[in-house]
């Protein structure tokens, strides 16, 4: 194993602990993480969102709440994949392993996940979750998957060239 993939092993691990960590929020720490999240969408995107009344950023940063869940699962999860495809894929596995074992790790882990926050008070397990982190799991592969083909696509332009910069014939 080079080092790379032992440092991005090692980070796949620590993200997969935060993961957890999250998830064994109770609920109402979870839903203050959440609003917490929302307020700050409003101070970064929404003109005047300072000038607002508490009581008008609250109710914004709860009305966004849904979407702030849904965008914080995907992101989890896509940067899990992210890691999970730089630690396992190589130019020697086959096109179609090169995704789908490390899609299938990911994808498994929201589902333990999901089950994990069956036992957390004042949380649940939801199958939409599931799938909505496995989406991220798939957007997270396919990002390293292109930047490994981009990558060697380059790398083969760049052999064709010769050291004045022309292509040989």
């Amino acid at each position: 194993m080079t080092r790379i993939k032992k440092i991005f092993t090692i980070l796949t691990v620590l993200w997969m602990a935060v993961i957890f960590a999250y998830s064994a929020q109770p609920g109402d720490e979870s839903g203050e993480t959440s609003i917490w999240a929302g307020m700050m969408f409003g101070k970064i995107f929404v003109p005047d969102f300072e000038d607002w009344s508490e009581e008008e950023q609250v109710e914004f940063a709860e009305k966004i709440d849904n979407p702030v869940r849904k965008a914080a699962h995907f992101t989890e999860y896509t940067i899990l994949g992210f890691l999970i495809a730089v630690a396992y894929v190589d130019n020697d596995k086959k096109r179609y392993k090169k995704f789908l074992v490390p899609w299938l790790f990911g994808s498994m882990y929201a589902a333990t996940d999901e089950f994990h926050q069956r036992f957390v008070p004042g949380r649940n397990g939801n199958i939409l979750d599931v799938m909505l982190d496995s989406s991220g799991v798939a957007f997270g592969v396919c990002l390293v998957l292109l930047m490994v083909s981009i990558g060697l696509r380059c790398k083969a332009k760049s052999g064709e060239a010769d050291s004045t910069g022309r292509k040989s014939t």
